[in-house]
């Protein structure tokens, strides 16, 4: 018999705002995190405005040799890690590390190590290049550092699917832990893409907005005159248990995870399915393991990136999947505040289809101010809304056609 899972605490580090409470209060007032670029200078760049995590000071985390030795990206994963754990109040010395795992999800890992060393390398030789550079940069050591820190010893594992990397992650520990392989996993998502050599490559494939001039307004989903999408950092990590112990320890329990829905479209190594016809396997998915009928969603966080070719195949998969019911749905990105966290995005916005179950309220999606046709669902426009949210549907769709969708339940 597959054991139930719950989520028990929730760890945040965003472009509007880290720790839960302050996110969540961005979220709901409409508060943009994309500003103009500081953490390089963009000049000659047509893209210069991201999501920067601006709040973010890793002497409050790390004493300055530790901070060193860890990518941007992996102080993000511990922070947030450390919030989690103290969020669920779950007592590490209390509990049996050999069954506690972590699987984590980033779609680039320690870029800016790469870049960094890349430099020393050119300008000093290979002599002068770091013996931490290899350990720093590869994606899989956010999750080993967790499991360092903490002494996690149960299944660590990195799922690397571009945008889809942390709704895979979540996923894979949800699975993980319905069989028994596990009692608890630190699961989510973190990323610090925001690097000149990055950047550069996402300006050059034409996918980003170019909106310098009004970078508050630049990430607008559903929007008729949306551009591309606004890269942002950060981390969004959850405590996930089986309920067996999360009743036994008496942990306070947001909510349970339902559903888990992956496919692949097979069709272009950027571009979505213009039909939709991956994504919407990938909701059907979950609503098979969840078994739901589409009728019982009541809000979807949309992958809604805001480039004009996703957001219109994700609106057509939606209709696909649902029908009519697409019409009475909410469905909205809150990407719009956050920018696209890459590999980190189904992380953050699990995080907040947890939330909105708990709450009873949906976070808009702003900058929207003139309707698309090809876009005509319910994206909880510019304000937001009290509701009562029994199933909360996130999805996230990345570069190669990997398609992720996870489905969240009010707990009962």
């Amino acid at each position: 018999m597959q054991k139930r899972v719950v989520i028990s605490g929730l760890g945040i580090i965003s472009p509007v705002g880290s720790g839960l409470e302050v996110f969540w209060a961005s979220l709901l007032n409409g508060v943009p995190g994309i500003k103009n670029i500081t953490r390089y200078d963009p000049t000659g760049f047509s893209t210069k405005i991201a999501g920067e995590v601006v709040d973010f000071e890793p002497a409050n985390y790390f004493d300055k040799k530790e901070a060193r030795r860890l990518d941007r990206f992996a102080q993000f994963a511990l922070a947030a890690t450390g919030m989690a754990i103290q969020d669920a109040d779950l007592n590490l010395e209390e509990s049996d590390r050999d069954r506690i795992g972590v699987i984590l999800g980033s779609g680039i890992g320690g870029i800016e190590t790469l870049e960094n060393q890349a430099r020393v390398l050119a300008e000093k030789g290979p002599g002068r290049v770091s013996s931490l550079f290899v350990p720093m940069m590869i994606a899989n050591i956010g999750a080993a550092q967790v499991a360092i820190t903490y002494r996690l010893r149960g299944p660590n594992i990195t799922s690397v699917s571009a945008c889809a990397s942390s709704t895979n992650a979540v996923g894979d520990a949800f699975k993980l832990l319905q069989r028994g392989y596990a009692d608890v996993v630190i699961s989510g998502g973190t990323e610090a893409p925001i690097t000149p050599l990055a950047m550069a490559g996402f300006s050059s494939m034409k996918a980003l907005s170019c909106r310098n001039e009004e970078p508050q307004k630049a990430s607008r989903p559903f929007d008729a005159q949306r551009d591309g999408f606004v890269v942002g950092e950060g981390a969004g990590i959850l405590v996930m248990e089986t309920l067996d112990h999360a009743l036994k320890r008496g942990a306070r329990i947001y909510a349970e995870v339902a559903g888990y829905g992956s496919t692949c479209d097979a069709y272009h190594i950027v571009a979505p399915d213009p039909e939709g016809g991956g994504a919407a396997n990938s909701m059907r998915e979950a609503l098979t393991d969840a078994e739901l009928a589409p009728e019982a969603v009541d809000y979807i966080n949309a992958h809604a990136t805001s480039t004009p070719l996703g957001d219109k195949a994700e609106v057509l998969a939606i209709k696909k999947v649902f029908g009519s019911h697409a019409y009475k749905l909410a469905v909205s990105s809150t990407k719009s505040m956050t920018g696209h966290l890459l590999g980190a995005a189904g992380g953050l916005e699990a995080a907040v289809c947890i939330l909105a179950i708990t709450r009873g309220k949906i976070p808009p999606t702003i900058n929207y101010e003139f309707p698309d046709p090809d876009c005509d669902l319910d994206c909880v426009p510019n304000t937001a809304r009290n509701a009562e949210v029994k199933v909360a549907m996130s999805n996230s769709f990345g570069f190669g056609g990997h398609n992720a969708t996870l489905i969240f339940k009010k707990f009962e």
